[in-house]
């Protein structure tokens, strides 16, 4: 299932999620390696079975073997990170934030790709499980490294769009 047959799925009450997805591979804010980078990352993210396929299986062609690694990676380790770091973010003892994460995260230093790529990868993945402490840190190196503030914005448009396809087609599932 590639994004043409999953917008065929998406429910007409969530119509603008079948146009804002038809308008993903057509963005050229960002590389071809970014944006297909993100697609998988985020498909991943979504944690829905049928959007992740349709990411993974839209993106593949466009991606070396070490960047769809990489994107899984990026997934995965936000995944563990946002979880860590959301809570020692929002939690009101100050004290967990002097202690070491004690997280293998080797990953984030050696990607496999272009450390902008995984950083804005990770960003995306931190937006839609919501930890700002990531999302800070993960911004912050994209910006430092020149990435623009509309790259960074396509990102999380893009981050924003393959969770709305998710909980559209779960939404259908449960009408």
């Amino acid at each position: 299932m590639s994004i043409d047959s999953l917008k065929s799925r998406i429910p007409d009450f969530a119509k603008d999620v079948r146009l804002n997805l038809s308008a993903l591979a057509s963005d050229e804010t960002l590389t071809p390696q970014q944006k297909y980078g993100l697609i998988v990352a985020c498909g991943i993210a979504s944690r829905n079975k049928e959007v992740r396929t349709a990411m993974e299986l839209e993106a593949a062609p466009h991606l070396t073997p070490a960047a769809l690694a990489a994107a899984k990676a990026a997934a995965t380790i936000m995944g563990m990170n946002n979880v860590y770091y959301r809570f020692t973010h929002l939690v009101s003892n100050d004290e967990y934030r002097t202690l070491p994460a004690k997280l293998r995260m080797n990953v984030i230093g050696n990607p496999g790709v272009d450390k902008v790529d995984f950083e804005l990868w990770a960003l995306a993945v931190s937006a839609i499980n919501g930890c700002g402490a990531c999302m800070d840190s993960h911004e912050a190196v994209a910006r430092k490294a020149n990435l623009s503030v509309e790259a960074i914005q396509a990102a999380v448009r893009f981050a924003a769009i393959i969770q709305s396809a998710a909980i559209a087609l779960e939404a259908a599932e449960a009408a």
